[in-house]
């Protein structure tokens, strides 16, 4: 089982609320990719389909994959009701058999942190490579870890409101480096309403820097990337900047 499964399966009814109206900058640039390969497009870790039913609306052939149902749920009932078809299981990206060779492998907002373990990465990528056509491309990002953002901000409790079905609730998080020698974070989320809490979760992250991601390209058979410093493509120059990757089979 995939260790984030339990988390977004707690987390899937407000996924939306929480992260709906957040001007992420993912979407146009993994709707341009998709939109100029002639095949179909695996997203992985699709979610509630914040990105990939914008695929759908713009005409992309896309074939989903998630480790948690209740997302999916929610990415069906979301697409249901805006007349989408959706192509989605539930699968882990470290052994799912593909059920199509893809033109290009998509993995947004930074799902491929919640691969822990150094079998788990390599066998991902592994099996991301082996899902695509000849001369497909794999895009994903994911932040690198920033020593500045760990000091000033992890173990410190953060809240804000969220308006959900005509309600407020109260959104609480909490970033700890739970192995500072293998950087892996565990933040902490509750719900409350009036005091009450409604839902607890956690998950964990393996946070990665450039030269890592880019050894284990190389030790799962990768020969050619660029990586970025955001989705406007711009040079990447500091750890403040989100790595976006491109990566050709």
């Amino acid at each position: 089982m995939h260790p984030a499964k339990d988390f977004f399966d707690e987390w899937a009814p407000i996924y939306d609320a929480y992260y709906g109206t957040r001007e992420i900058g993912d979407r146009e640039f993994y709707v341009t990719l998709a939109s100029e390969v002639d095949g179909p497009v695996l997203e992985v870790g699709c979610g509630t389909g914040r990105v990939y039913r914008d695929l759908l609306r713009a005409g992309v052939d896309a074939h989903g994959i998630d480790a948690s149902g209740e997302m999916l749920d929610v990415l069906e009932r979301r697409a249901e009701e805006e007349c989408l078809t959706p192509q989605v299981r539930q699968a882990d990206v470290t052994d799912f058999e593909p059920e199509r060779e893809y033109e290009l492998a998509i993995v947004p907002f930074r799902t491929f942190l919640h691969v822990i373990s150094l079998d788990d990465q390599r066998a991902a990528l592994r099996t991301l490579r082996e899902a695509l056509a000849p001369g497909g491309r794999l895009a994903l990002n994911f932040f690198a870890p920033n020593p500045e953002v760990i000091a000033e901000r992890y173990g410190e409790p953060r809240s804000e409101t969220v308006e959900h079905d005509g309600r407020e609730y109260l959104v609480t998080s909490l970033s700890e480096l739970e192995d500072e020698v293998e950087w892996i974070v565990r933040e902490r989320r509750t719900v409350e309403r009036d005091g009450e809490v409604l839902r607890e979760a956690a998950y964990r992250m393996k946070l990665v820097t450039k030269r890592e991601f880019e050894l284990l390209l190389v030790t799962t058979g990768w020969s050619d990337w660029e990586v970025y410093g955001g989705f406007d493509r711009e040079p990447l120059a500091n750890a403040g900047q989100e790595l976006v990757w491109i990566v050709e089979k």
